[in-house]
């Protein structure tokens, strides 16, 4: 399963704190959704891009789907990213992380098995469930959750076989703790620009 496998980008946020999409903000000249893609291109078959505004995506040569059911989050995106994923698993990214990192998400590709259905990073802050790797065999665990409008992405991980990568591993490919961060408002991103962090 770990070579074979879909890179699913969700760029499915309101943007309401940003005021501005976040996929087309530039760091250090390069847009945040050119990174993405640019990036998955060196590790996935296929590239799967979840949007609720598919208009604004149509230069990219990547499959893009919406939203199966619209306003359930980041959980729908998942549930929509995986049901159209050919692979038997995807590796999902929010497309509001500057500092995506290849090599370890080609880690986390290698670390996917037919015995596994989840693959998520944790850190001191807890598991990052918006940059890990999911199997098709969490699609009824989801859709169940999404039915029940219980949307909290963890949920459905029990039951689920998980295989988690603890901080120190984290650490050893991201010593500086930046890897999951996301960007909400333009103050968090010019302090990312400056070489900080958001507060």
């Amino acid at each position: 399963m770990g070579r074979h496998m879909t890179g699913v980008i969700l760029s499915g946020g309101k943007n309401t704190r940003m005021g501005a999409n976040k996929a087309f903000l530039e760091m250090d000249g390069e847009r945040l959704i050119d990174r993405a893609v640019r990036i998955y291109r060196e590790i996935f078959d296929e590239i799967i891009l979840v949007t609720n505004e598919p208009l604004l995506y149509l230069d990219w040569d990547v499959a893009i789907v919406t939203d199966l059911e619209k306003g359930k989050g980041p959980l729908m995106g998942i549930y929509t990213g995986l049901f159209w994923a050919s692979s038997a698993a995807a590796f999902f990214a929010a497309c509001d992380m500057p500092f995506l990192d290849a090599p370890f998400i080609r880690y986390l590709r290698d670390l996917s098995r037919d015995d596994v259905d989840i693959v998520v990073p944790e850190t001191a802050e807890g598991l990052q469930p918006l940059h890990a790797v999911y199997s098709r065999r969490c699609l009824p665990a989801i859709k169940a959750r999404l039915d029940r409008g219980r949307l909290k992405v963890t949920e459905f991980y029990r039951g689920m076989k998980v295989r988690t990568v603890p901080a120190e591993t984290v650490r050893r490919f991201d010593p500086c703790g930046r890897m999951f961060l996301n960007v909400n408002t333009r103050e968090e991103f010019g302090r990312l620009h400056r070489g900080g962090q958001p507060s």
